[in-house]
């Protein structure tokens, strides 16, 4: 009799185990079918409905992270995940772990049903998606690049679904974090910049036209405990000087004017005191940025590839992804004027190099310069070694008559500058077909380079040094020696050397960079892209 009782019992804590079992899926269901969630900071999700619905059909519609109402071992490393989103430059709150985490201490909780332990579930799920899908790509969409670094096979739901049940959620999250050792360091100078934003005061330094070396300056202690945090100075020489700029303070302030692309010259101008003055927050703000630009970018690939920064005015060639983040070459570069050339930002293919080439004038080149350089003075073409350019290529000579001033304007004719050391292009130009008709090579203005801020062009990248980049992406054909490079640039014919692969060529914006040698390094934002970006991410507004 107490046999029977005892199996009758069981039974009964059975069928309601399943009872609620039952319930949770309903409810489940329901949500998943609204696309809502009542207890989420973003409430509607169609963007995810999908991903949401096979994910929990790959269950049968059943809980993800809970096992007979307790916390699984899955679900407790994807909150830990989701509270280390900071780290990546995200914010956790994005993802509602507060509510997440609050909810999971003291599970289970007797007091619970059926709705609370459904919405725990999908508030998990939702959170653990949101954060995947930030991590594989730009949070605001369409990214600079595309619609982000996700491959097309990747299948969030099953990616998810495999995770938790082989209790593999950290490795599904490190498997979509960029492959760049560029990403690497700069989230450990993010957590380095956030404790000094928490725990170092930061008052502005006294203000002052201009201090040079051995000249008094009253914030002199001051400067010196700004330099030291940064790291630029070291922490006992901050009282050296008392309050006269000399010896360590000039050496550690033109390590900062270094690492913030100022002229090093150890003069404390307004420039200079302008970014001292940065609050340590808004340097966090830029490495944020950064993260989420690199986030944003697609594959690259294992082979070398070539990288140019806008507001760093630098190109950085590479072997290959990862790796300690050293580039291999490394140059000075102009880009398109802030007002109204901007280089655009590309990811396209490197293909061919070419030596001593024609300089085709754009139109908008030729309206808008040479048409009224011309109109003055008829004898610049032959000045400047340019040529006009009828139908089906025919050279027309450089004599300007008003019916050839007529036929430029109409489009008719078109102008090119013959090859040779005074040709805008300069002796090579590398190409990466795009849809801006932007492209890399020489120039004949070489003292442009000397300046701090290079944005002098119309939109296409001068190199400093195209004979080294062409010696480097050619390396790996013995018939492009360097010799062989040389000859081609001091030849009287275009020479064209083809890639045997074609290249990555990625035109980057970021104003913060991890530096090789473990400092980092900040730039102006010249052509507002951080403003923007900023602007954008603090709209808050999911795509559907």
């Amino acid at each position: 009799m107490r046999l029977a009782l005892a199996v009758l019992g069981l039974a009964l804590l059975s069928s309601r185990a399943e009872a609620a079992q039952d319930s949770v899926d309903i409810q489940l269901r329901t949500m998943i079918a609204e696309a809502r969630h009542p207890w989420a900071r973003r409430p509607d999700f169609p963007r995810y409905v999908d991903v949401v619905a096979r994910l929990y059909a790959s269950r049968g519609d059943g809980p993800i992270w809970l096992t007979e109402g307790r916390l699984s071992s899955p679900g407790r490393a994807a909150i830990a995940e989701l509270l280390a989103a900071a780290d990546q430059g995200l914010a956790p709150a994005d993802y509602d772990v507060g509510t997440i985490g609050g909810m999971a201490r003291g599970l289970p909780h007797p007091s619970w049903n059926a709705v609370a332990l459904a919405r725990f579930d999908l508030l998990l799920s939702l959170g653990l998606i949101r954060y995947l899908d930030d991590l594989r790509g730009a949070r605001v969409r369409p990214g600079p690049f595309g619609w982000g670094r996700a491959p097309p096979g990747l299948d969030l739901a099953a990616s998810i679904a495999a995770a938790a049940a082989g209790d593999s959620v950290a490795r599904l999250v490190a498997a979509l974090l960029p492959p760049l050792a560029q990403y690497r360091n700069l989230r450990m100078h993010l957590a380095r910049y956030r404790r000094l934003a928490a725990e170092t005061p930061f008052l502005p330094l006294p203000a002052v036209s201009v201090v040079r070396p051995g000249e008094p300056y009253a914030g002199a202690r001051a400067l010196g405990r700004r330099l030291a945090a940064l790291g630029d100075l070291a922490s006992d020489s901050v009282d050296v000087a008392g309050e006269v700029y000399v010896g360590p303070l000039v050496d550690g302030l033109q390590r900062f004017q270094v690492r913030h692309a100022l002229e090093p010259d150890g003069v404390l101008g307004r420039a200079t005191l302008a970014a001292l003055n940065v609050p340590f927050a808004a340097r966090v703000e830029q490495i944020e940025l950064a993260l989420e630009r690199l986030r944003a970018l697609p594959p690259i690939g294992r082979q070398g590839f070539v990288v140019v920064n806008i507001p760093a005015f630098q190109l950085f060639a590479f072997d290959s992804v990862g790796g300690s983040g050293a580039p291999s070459l490394q140059m000075k570069v102009v880009t398109g004027k802030a007002l109204d050339t901007r280089t655009p930002l590309l990811l396209e293919e490197l293909r061919y190099v070419e030596f001593r080439p024609y300089w085709n004038v754009p139109r908008s080149i030729l309206v808008k310069e040479i048409l009224p350089l011309l109109r003055r003075r008829p004898s610049y073409l032959r000045a400047n070694q340019m040529e006009i350019v009828g139908p089906r290529q025919n050279v027309l000579g450089d004599v300007v008559t008003p019916e050839v001033l007529r036929r430029l304007a109409a489009g008719e004719l078109r102008v090119r500058q013959r090859p040779g050391p005074r040709n805008a292009l300069g002796l090579a130009k590398f190409m990466f077909p795009n849809a801006a008709n932007v492209y890399m090579h020489g120039t004949p203005q070489t003292e442009l380079f000397s300046r701090a801020r290079r944005d002098f062009s119309h939109g296409c990248i001068r190199l400093e040094d195209p004979e080294g980049l062409a010696a480097w992406v050619l390396q790996d054909q013995p018939a492009w020696s360097r010799a062989a490079i040389e000859a081609a640039m001091s030849a009287d014919r275009t020479t064209r050397a083809l890639l045997t692969r074609p290249m990555p060529v990625v035109v980057f914006y970021t104003t913060a960079v991890a530096a090789p040698d473990g400092t980092i390094r900040f730039y102006q934002d010249v052509y507002g892209h951080d403003r923007r970006l900023v602007e954008a991410l603090r709209a808050g507004a999911e795509p559907v």
